[in-house]
């Protein structure tokens, strides 16, 4: 099963570490593995978050995932992303922005940092939004019971989320523009880009969020007629329709999901510039990483994880939240990667180790006590 789940990770990792021998040797073998494991750490929480939306779907479109999507996932935003940001943001073609990355690395490098903030804002955004509308949720299982009972009451207040991420958004672009004015290194029009970037990340998530939970509503719907159809074709002997709802529904969830990792790749690819501003290391290190993401995503969901440790998706939602925040923070201050990534490495660890105390618990209380326990759990 490991073997299976993690095979074309661990393909991917042995053709991209001896790539990176014959590009640049054994110092360029390091830097690669470094950028793996940095882009692993800062994306488990990815993981998941993707396997709670990717357990819906059945094993073609899980297939679609692990193809389709790493495409996009590693060519998409490892690679590509970068230089269309370059090109969009210094006003070059994308032919001389890729020469740019090959043959000005540092001046490449500089052009990226400067996007950092409309990319930070989107990003941002976004993150903030899956964060607020899972927390504003009233659920069966609580972690944090403290926070979550008064939070679900709240969240019955229509568009609240929508509101607080705004307010966020404003308090943000008012104070990296009241910042450069006072030291006057920034442009005023930087303060603006910061604003339209995180509305278009808003948006987006309104979009493609409000799409996917559509069908998604409108699959469960269908289910439970088709299911009604079933009977009542067992008792005619009428052949039923075929559904094709679950295609669309998938389709969304897809799409869903690729956004949902593109806003989890920008910490990654900006704080690659850390290490290395070469681009071809950068696609080698970072797309391993995401390999083994996709693949982690898949494994989560074929052992039923997220079933039997209930709290972690709890963590990893904490943990963008906590993501989404630091990213607007970095717009105006710099913080370093690695904080970045224990702070979700960390929430994920106490909600899984909340979660093996829980089912200690059920354990213990016996059959018949689970719904008792389950409610009064948590933190």
């Amino acid at each position: 099963m490991l073997l299976k789940t993690f095979g074309w990770s661990f393909a991917v990792t042995a053709l991209g570490l001896v790539a990176a021998v014959f590009y640049g040797g054994w110092e360029a073998f390091g830097v690669v593995a470094i950028l793996a494991v940095l882009e692993i750490s800062l994306s488990f929480d990815n993981a998941v978050v993707n396997a709670g939306i990717l357990k819906k779907m059945n094993a073609f479109w899980q297939k679609i995932f692990l193809t389709v999507g790493v495409l996009i996932a590693v060519f998409g935003m490892r690679l590509v992303f970068p230089v269309v940001i370059v090109a969009i943001t210094a006003k070059l073609n994308p032919v001389d922005a890729v020469h740019l990355a090959f043959a000005d690395k540092d001046r490449y490098q500089q052009l990226v940092t400067d996007a950092h903030p409309a990319i930070a804002a989107f990003g941002g955004m976004f993150l903030l939004m899956i964060f607020l509308d899972f927390i504003f949720e009233d659920r069966d299982i609580k972690w944090l019971q403290w926070i979550e009972r008064p939070l679900a009451k709240l969240g019955k207040v229509d568009m609240l989320s929508v509101c607080i991420s705004l307010i966020v958004l404003l308090i943000t672009s008012f104070t990296f523009a009241t910042h450069a004015h006072q030291h006057g290194g920034m442009h005023a029009d930087k303060a603006q880009t910061v604003l339209i970037s995180g509305i278009a990340g808003l948006i987006t998530y309104l979009i493609v969020g409000g799409l996917s939970g559509f069908f998604e509503e409108r699959l469960e719907a269908e289910e439970e007629r088709e299911h009604e159809e079933e009977e009542e074709a067992a008792r005619t002997g009428k052949k039923k329709p075929a559904v094709l709802l679950a295609g669309q529904a998938a389709f969304f969830m897809f799409l869903y999901l690729e956004v949902l990792d593109a806003s989890f790749s920008f910490d990654g690819v900006i704080g690659a510039f850390a290490i290395t501003n070469d681009i071809v290391m950068m696609a080698l290190g970072l797309g391993i990483g995401a390999m083994y993401v996709r693949s982690l995503t898949v494994y989560l969901v074929r052992q039923g994880t997220l079933d039997d440790y209930v709290y972690l998706e709890h963590g990893a939602h904490y943990a963008i939240g906590a993501l989404a925040l630091i990213l607007m923070v970095t717009i105006q201050y710099e913080i370093n990667e690695v904080i970045t990534g224990l702070v979700g490495v960390v929430l994920i660890a106490l909600s899984f180790w909340s979660s093996v105390r829980r089912n200690r618990a059920l354990a213990a209380a016996g059959p018949g006590a689970g719904e008792k326990t389950e409610v009064s759990s948590g933190v």
